[in-house]
């Protein structure tokens, strides 16, 4: 029918997606990474499913706030760089694609995002960092492992997000070094809200998104809005471009 909107229904996108756990109560829509439930591996799939599944929960009106976590003992520590193929320039344009939907579609959420980070982020972290309340178990850490201090540089949005958080000396020094942040360094440094014991973890992000599930609904969406302007601006001014940089570089077939 010309006019009508198409609107995603959680009993069918929860189904879409192998590397996302889904659970709903009272407009709650709490998101679980996992691998074969497990701790998320970053890998290929992941990375093509994700970008997906945040448009699908954005478009849902039934989701009132959204909480992110992780299965396991680890919110996102290990990748399979092999799932990703021999890089070229050709794949490294579907990577490119990806990468620009992921967050890009993370920040299209419009409404107040929980993450509840589950031990080590030490791959894509700004999963989670892109919420706008971040609660973090008393064994989380911190860390870009995966760009350069394994050669890569990091251009798919860590670039943008750990200089922001830290500010720029900081994020550049976390970036280059691989500097690891513990929990109560993470805390300090204004990267996450609250540290909390691991058996504690979730009944407070759940606690949190209640009270904010209870406040009107154009206030719930418009805050998220306004409270993710910048870091949008940020991206599209800067993500595009990391992630060209982030390829040549591993295109790049001489050591040195």
């Amino acid at each position: 029918m010309l006019g009508s909107t198409i609107v995603p229904r959680l009993e069918v996108y929860s189904q879409k997606y192998k590397h996302v756990r889904f659970t709903r109560r009272n407009g709650i829509l709490e998101l679980r990474l996992h691998t074969d439930g497990n701790s998320l591996i970053w890998a290929s799939l992941p990375h093509e499913e994700l970008g997906y599944c945040f448009a699908d929960v954005a478009d849902d009106p039934e989701n009132k706030v959204v909480i992110i976590t992780g299965e396991g003992s680890s919110f996102c520590a290990d990748i399979d760089l092999s799932s990703f193929g021999e890089q070229t320039p050709r794949s490294w344009l579907n990577i490119h694609q990806e990468g620009r939907r992921i967050l890009n579609n993370l920040l299209n959420i419009e409404v107040p995002v929980i993450s509840a980070v589950n031990g080590r982020a030490l791959v894509h972290a700004e999963l989670a960092l892109l919420s706008n309340i971040v609660i973090a178990s008393e064994d989380t850490t911190f860390q870009d492992r995966i760009h350069f201090p394994s050669g890569a540089v990091p251009g798919d949005g860590a670039h943008v997000v750990w200089p922001t958080l830290l500010g720029p000396i900081r994020g550049s020094r976390f970036l280059l070094t691989g500097q690891v942040l513990d929990a109560k360094e993470a805390l300090e440094l204004g990267v996450v809200n609250e540290v909390v014991p691991r058996a504690e973890l979730l009944p407070r992000a759940w606690a949190v998104a209640e009270e904010i599930a209870g406040r009107p609904v154009m206030a719930r969406r418009y805050a998220r809005l306004l409270l993710t302007h910048e870091m949008k601006r940020l991206m599209h001014d800067q993500l595009s471009y990391g992630l060209v940089a982030e390829g040549l570089a591993l295109l790049d077939q001489d050591p040195s």
